[in-house]
């Protein structure tokens, strides 16, 4: 989803036709690329698995854009354990799957605008009906990221994300 009306871009000067309202991370943060043909491990757009050990779900970070109807939206990793990774995915395609609860999960995401990072932040994992990507809920505590989530943010916050997700190097965390 994006805006019609596109952004002057803080880093570069430049105009871009569209503000991105989503970001995703391929992987989790702990995922190397020679994983990819090891037996034991999985990337699929959905699920991660490393060295049978290790287990993840994609979903997203929702935060609210104040003044709008728009969301913005971090598509982040979330481990979970053994068992409650098992149980996802036996209800994966299951009508339904929705009315079960939260897992609890890791953010294993480092989103690039945030400071201290975001790796680590608990979370609880909400399945929605089947074709949704699962809600990341974080924990209440006063990480800005989980601050936004709680009380939105800007149109003028999104366009600085946009500037430094396009611009990494000039980018920046926020404090």
């Amino acid at each position: 989803m994006t805006s019609d009306l596109g952004f002057a871009c803080s880093c570069c000067g430049a105009h871009h036709p569209e503000l991105p309202m989503n970001y995703t991370a391929e992987a989790p943060a702990v995922w190397d690329p020679t994983f990819a043909d090891a037996d034991d491990c999985l990337l699929s757009s959905d699920q991660c698995v490393i060295q049978a050990q290790h287990y993840f779900v994609k979903g997203l970070i929702e935060i609210p854009v104040i003044g709008s109807d728009e969301v913005f939206s971090w598509g982040a990793w979330v481990s979970l354990s053994r068992e409650n990774f098992s149980r996802a995915a036996d209800v994966w395609d299951t009508p339904g799957r929705e009315s079960e609860k939260p897992y609890f999960g890791w953010l294993t995401t480092d989103l690039p605008v945030y400071s201290p990072t975001t790796l680590n932040l608990k979370t609880n994992v909400h399945t929605r009906p089947i074709g949704q990507r699962p809600f990341i809920e974080l924990e209440p505590t006063d990480h800005p990221l989980a601050v936004e989530q709680r009380t939105g943010i800007t149109q003028d916050r999104v366009r600085e994300i946009a500037a430094a997700v396009l611009h990494p190097s000039r980018g920046g965390r926020q404090q």
